[in-house]
């Protein structure tokens, strides 16, 4: 019997584990793939949204602002990279200037600070590179820009050092009512725990229905990115939105945390929970309205495209809380846009649940702080010979594009919940992220995966499963 299982390792189950973690519990997460962070979590726009677009009094018009206002201390309390750069929203006609006002009121009554209507020469002032097909803005100065690997693995990180226990390669095939709080039976073997917290991203419906005859219903929705090398990063200083849709928030631009250019998503709803897949039409899709709020934005620069799947409940909200006839399985279901935003706070919202559910007490020795992988690319002179200084590793660079070195790597693989794969040690070091995406690095970094983990070069994978990265025999 353990006190909580958490389903799901993304940045909302990451949130509420770290919370939980506060407290004298027993917390366990359990996640199909190798890593932290490999579902919806991994593949967004990297936004931290400032609140003004959802429906005043929904879960996600009040997560999202409170989600916000935690961001700074939290990302200085687990040193991962966030900035305020501020938000735009672009209104191309006056047949459209009533729907962006609706929009500053809908902030105003959410509580989002700072929001202004901007017109006139501001607008190419602030951007340069905006249409000029452009006649009015919003500018909502709160919003942000995230690194969502650092910061999902930066809460799972603090979460176990404070005690919490992780399983990855673990599929959860049933869950039912025991004597005493639920079974939770995966491949392998089954657990009992007092409470359950599902945050399983696409696939939290089916967990819900295990146990609850009031039943959810998520369906994916297919979000389709082009990623803009560094020269691209500062086309746009703001996050660029048009204005939104039923669908979501439109196709945006905005610069990354870490120098480049993103463009993106596109709003497909599909059946399929896995299709990750990027298809020519939906790349066309997002080159062409791309295009209508900045015409010259550089998409000749692109170096990847990816896509991601939104966890979209028929309802249009978060579903958050205990279930009413399920009394100890708690849902963090639906958690689609904003739910990178809106993490911390529902992090803290369900704990507080949790913890009253079952009479947790604080811990006395909690430990609030993480410090990051020293990044070289970053440091000051002086930091960097003291880096080599203490670990001649961090003088040796095996990523070119972005700067990455031995000492990062082995970092990477060593620290707490390691990476185990090329994906893992790209998350958390960037190696392979650049221009020539893996193109020049990858086998050294297959090497020091294969020492440091003590495996066959043939057992290595990608992202975990079956994405094996090599084939064939060793040399006797």
């Amino acid at each position: 019997m353990t006190d909580v299982i958490i389903i799901g390792a993304g940045v909302t189950g990451c949130a509420i584990a770290r919370e939980l973690s506060r407290y004298q519990l027993e917390v366990l997460v359990l996640e199909r793939e190798e890593d932290v962070c490999c579902g919806t979590s991994k593949a967004n726009s990297a936004i931290i949204h400032a609140g003004f677009d959802a429906q005043p009094g929904t879960w996600k018009a009040r997560m999202n602002v409170e989600g916000n206002r935690m961001m700074d201390a939290l990302s200085r309390e687990l040193d991962f990279p966030f900035q305020r750069n501020g938000s735009l929203v672009l209104c191309f006609s006056e047949d459209q200037l009533g729907e962006l006002e609706e929009l500053y009121e809908r902030g105003v009554k959410n509580g989002v600070y700072g929001l202004r209507i901007i017109r006139g020469e501001e607008i190419h002032a602030l951007e340069p590179n905006l249409s000029p097909e452009v006649r009015a803005m919003l500018y909502a100065p709160t919003g942000g820009i995230v690194c969502p690997f650092k910061m999902t693995i930066a809460l799972a990180e603090n979460a176990y050092e404070n005690g919490v226990q992780f399983s990855f390669h673990t599929t959860v095939e049933g869950i039912s009512k025991a004597s005493e709080g639920y079974c939770v039976r995966t491949r392998d073997k089954d657990y009992t725990c007092r409470a359950i917290v599902n945050a399983a991203g696409v696939h939290a419906d089916v967990f819900n229905n295990m146990v609850s005859s009031h039943p959810l219903h998520i369906t994916p929705r297919r979000g389709e990115y082009i990623l803009m090398d560094k020269k691209a990063g500062s086309f746009v200083s703001h996050t660029i939105f048009q204005q939104p849709t039923r669908l979501g928030k439109g196709i945006l631009i905005t610069p990354t945390v870490h120098g480049n250019l993103l463009a993106g998503p596109t709003a497909e709803d599909i059946s399929d929970k896995e299709a990750t897949d990027t298809t020519a039409e939906g790349l066309a899709q997002v080159t062409e309205k791309a295009r209508l709020s900045a015409p010259q934005i550089p998409l000749n620069m692109a170096i990847t495209s990816f896509s991601g799947l939104r966890a979209c409940e028929e309802k249009g909200d978060f579903v958050l809380g205990e279930a009413q006839d399920a009394p100890g399985f708690f849902n963090a279901a639906g958690i689609d846009s904003p739910g990178l935003s809106s993490a911390p706070a529902i992090g803290v919202m369900l704990a507080g649940q949790i913890v009253e559910k079952l009479h947790a007490e604080k811990k006395q020795d909690f430990h609030a702080e993480r410090k990051d992988i020293p990044c070289v690319s970053q440091s000051t002179p002086e930091e960097l010979e003291a880096l080599i200084a203490s670990d001649p590793a961090y003088g040796n660079v095996i990523c070119r594009c972005e700067t990455v070195t031995e000492g990062e790597i082995l970092n990477a693989i060593r620290r707490p919940l390691g990476a185990r794969s090329l994906d893992g040690v790209k998350r958390r070091t960037r190696a392979g992220m650049g221009r020539c995406q893996s193109g020049f690095c990858s086998p050294k970094v297959m090497e020091l995966l294969a020492r440091e983990l003590d495996v066959s070069p043939l057992s290595l994978t990608k992202s975990g499963g079956a994405s094996l990265l090599l084939s064939g025999k060793t040399k006797e």
